[in-house]
């Protein structure tokens, strides 16, 4: 028996330009600047039997051109290996950084890469990534966060929600976090009206509350009958957010800033969540999140995977029990195909693999990009 080879590897980076600067509770406290621009790292590659694989790895405000130096550090690293073999692979890789570290950059460096292992082992298999997973649905839970900003009125908040209703969408996720609570509240208020008691609606913190703020306002927060709060605490804050699920109704969703599976494991021993909100791009890649998904789902957590719905899908569809994934219309100029939404889901595209292929914008927008094996 032969085994297929990988006998290239191109590693690209482009910048996705924002239609308008986007400003959640971060920019409000003065600890970051609106966001105008996501970087993307992307990663194809080719087998001796002309099999193809797709993966990606972004970054928003900072750390793009990090990512793309470190993974032309170790991407030559995967010629001529089996890319059957994807654990070994990624470990291999790990290993080859390891004086950086296996967070941050170095892990989100390899997700690209690793992504891409499981597009192509899907696309062998002439399977969606869900059902070579094994999949739980075919569909899942969907909501939208990207017309929920700080930066847009409540006006225009209210419409962007009427419209991702009528998309197909089933939940709503707005922004809060502001320095001066009693508008956070008032914008809740404010949708919570406009949807109606039926609609699922979050909230999000994005880490700007302290821990004697973050009951307070969970207190006040219990009457919205919210799907979760989200990020209230500093995201590497363990015990507050214990302390914050344990002590209210609301469940508590965080760990989308999170940049590998040890620290998440350290947010599910200390019960700091009810919602587990994990990036494949962040921590590593697929591999990693499945080692992730795994744990959570011993510990009884739901999931709801943060951004990157073109790949979360796939893995929130192989979850257990029944998750959430986060719409965001954000990326849909980078790829040819889009995903479907209907009463309230987000449906699993019969195409194999992660089912997306570039786009020629995605090209015009590269900014530079390296071959191995060519």
């Amino acid at each position: 028996m032969t085994h297929d080879t990988v006998r290239q590897v191109r590693l690209s980076t482009a910048t996705l330009p924002l239609a308008a600067p986007v400003s959640d509770a971060k920019v409000f406290t003065g600890r970051q600047r609106p966001m105008t621009e996501v970087v993307f790292l992307f990663a194809e590659i080719l087998t001796a039997e002309g099999h193809r694989g797709l993966g990606f790895s972004y970054s928003k405000r900072a750390g793009g051109p990090a990512q793309y130096a470190h993974a032309k550090e170790v991407g030559a690293l995967v010629l001529g290996e089996d890319p059957s073999d994807i654990g070994r692979i990624n470990t291999k890789l790990l290993w080859a950084g390891a004086s950086v570290g296996r967070s941050g950059v170095a892990t989100q460096a390899l997700a690209a890469v690793d992504v891409a292992l499981w597009d192509l082992k899907a696309k062998r298999a002439g399977l969606p990534l869900a059902k070579l997973l094994g999949a739980h649905r075919d569909s899942v839970r969907t909501y939208n966060t990207s017309g929920g900003f700080l930066h847009a009125g409540i006006d225009e908040i209210k419409d962007r929600a009427t419209r991702s209703l009528a998309d197909g969408i089933g939940g709503i996720k707005i922004k809060v976090g502001l320095p001066d609570t009693a508008e956070d509240l008032r914008r809740v208020t404010a949708i919570r009206e406009h949807l109606g008691d039926g609609v699922p609606l979050m909230v999000d913190a994005n880490q700007q509350w302290d821990r004697a703020t973050a009951l307070r306002m969970g207190r006040r927060l219990e009457e919205f009958d919210l799907i979760w709060i989200e990020e209230p605490l500093d995201a590497y804050d363990a015990e507050g957010h214990a302390a914050l699920a344990a002590a209210l109704d609301t469940p508590i969703a965080t760990g989308e800033m999170l940049a590998s599976v040890a620290e998440h494991e350290r947010l599910i021993a200390a019960r700091a969540c009810d919602v587990i909100q994990p990036d494949a791009p962040r921590v590593g890649g697929i591999t990693q999140f499945l080692r992730l998904a795994t744990l959570a789902d011993h510990a009884g957590l739901d999931l709801a995977p943060h951004f990157a719905m073109e790949i979360h899908l796939h893995l929130a569809a192989a979850y257990p029990r029944e998750p959430w994934v986060e719409h965001f219309d954000w990326l849909d100029p980078l790829f040819n195909e889009r995903l479907e939404t209907r009463d309230g889901r987000m449906l699993v595209p019969d195409r194999p693999g992660l089912g997306i292929t570039l786009s020629d914008q995605a090209r015009a927008w590269t900014t530079d990009s390296v071959e191995f094996g060519a």
